[in-house]
């Protein structure tokens, strides 16, 4: 009888060990995914950022349209001016030695590395093709009207699949510091100079 209540309360134990060691382990493993996820998404607004600024530089406003953003990266250019001669040269500029031309150059290798996948641009990392929420608009600051954009996800989304209570816990931390649970970059509600809710 002795035996039986020994192997029980060795099996308890082990019970019991196991739940204390998940309970520790379960909000490391959601920050170390969390952290993973949060990081890509980040660099992921960050190019589309940079795809909105260049879209305004050639068109005066940005896009709400994933497939208008990613034509003008594929196929778009830059109008850049080349100065042919030394400038600064006071006899080659008196001559008149000095010329500008204006050269064309392709926006997608202008922007960023070679064999960049544009396409990808539109979709939230470590999601099955889930997009990023695009829109874009004008806002009235003071008597001034500011073209702006915002491109976002919230965290139910980005973070699925992760502890729910730990999820629950986290939106509500965000939320209070950032005034939305999720990844923003841009404000269709405020100038932000395009700021991302991370910076």
């Amino acid at each position: 009888m002795k035996a039986v209540i020994h192997v029980i309360l060795i099996a308890a134990i082990c019970v019991v060990a196991y739940f204390v060691y998940e309970s520790v382990q379960q909000p490391i493993r959601f920050l170390a995914e969390k952290d993973l996820r949060y990081d890509a998404t980040v660099q992921r607004l960050k190019d589309i950022r940079t795809a909105q600024v260049a879209y305004r530089g050639e068109y005066k406003k940005y896009t709400g349209s994933f497939d208008t953003l990613i034509d003008f990266l594929k196929t778009g250019e830059f109008k850049v001016v080349q100065i042919i001669g030394d400038v600064d040269d006071e006899a080659a500029v008196a001559a008149g030695k000095i010329s500008r031309d204006t050269i064309r150059i392709p926006v997608l290798d202008s922007l960023f590395k070679k064999g960049y996948a544009v396409d990808s641009i539109r979709y939230v990392p470590y999601t099955q093709n889930v997009e990023f929420e695009l829109a874009a608009g004008d806002f009235e600051a003071g008597k001034v009207t500011v073209p702006v954009f915002e491109a976002k996800i919230p965290f139910d989304v980005l973070l699925h699949g992760l502890d729910p209570q730990l999820l629950v816990n986290y939106n509500a931390e965000r939320l209070l510091k950032t005034q939305y649970a999720g990844l923003k970059v841009g404000s269709l509600t405020e100038t932000t100079n395009n700021a991302g809710n991370w910076e």
